[in-house]
């Protein structure tokens, strides 16, 4: 997976499991999402789910701003550039957090997943079990030889090195 070349392969777009779905994130998650970011901020920002480097969200994000974000990654998504992905309730009525899937700038990865969880479902252990369920997705569904997981798997620092 380059940052230039969108993969051909047909994505697996639906990950159902008994606690939650996994599925393309989008424009109409905004409200939703928008809500799962602004009640986990505190977690987010000791979390540094995309680095230490940056502070996501920022305290200011406004629903506008987080609307221009999803229709970013949807067209990525369709573009099969990148791909973001929305942990939802199975009855869709609440975002329990997300998952990105990028091209990895690192040449011993072809990809890298970053994710998190709405502050509450961290707490209530979703995390390690979104973790799992992602990494067995990934290496059955998906095309990827290996995928990192910074900040997770392996450190940030370990990760920029090569």
């Amino acid at each position: 997976m380059t940052k230039t070349e969108p993969l051909d392969f047909e994505i697996p777009e639906i990950l159902e499991t008994d606690q939650f779905r996994l599925r393309m994130l989008g424009e109409d998650d905004v409200e939703k999402d928008y809500d799962a970011v602004m009640t986990s901020i505190d977690h987010l920002h000791k979390s540094n789910p995309f680095g230490s480097n940056r502070k996501w969200p920022p305290i200011d994000l406004t629903l506008e701003e987080n609307l221009i974000g999803l229709r970013s990654y949807q067209r990525e998504f369709e573009e099969k550039s990148a791909f973001a992905v929305s942990v939802v309730t199975l009855d869709e009525a609440k975002c329990l957090g997300c998952v990105y899937i990028y091209p990895s700038g690192n040449p011993d990865y072809d990809a890298l997943a970053l994710m998190w969880v709405r502050q509450s479902e961290f707490q209530n252990g979703l995390d390690e079990i979104l973790l799992a369920t992602v990494k067995e997705w990934l290496k059955e569904e998906w095309p990827f030889e290996k995928v990192a997981y910074p900040g997770r798997d392996i450190s940030w620092e370990d990760f920029k090195k090569a």
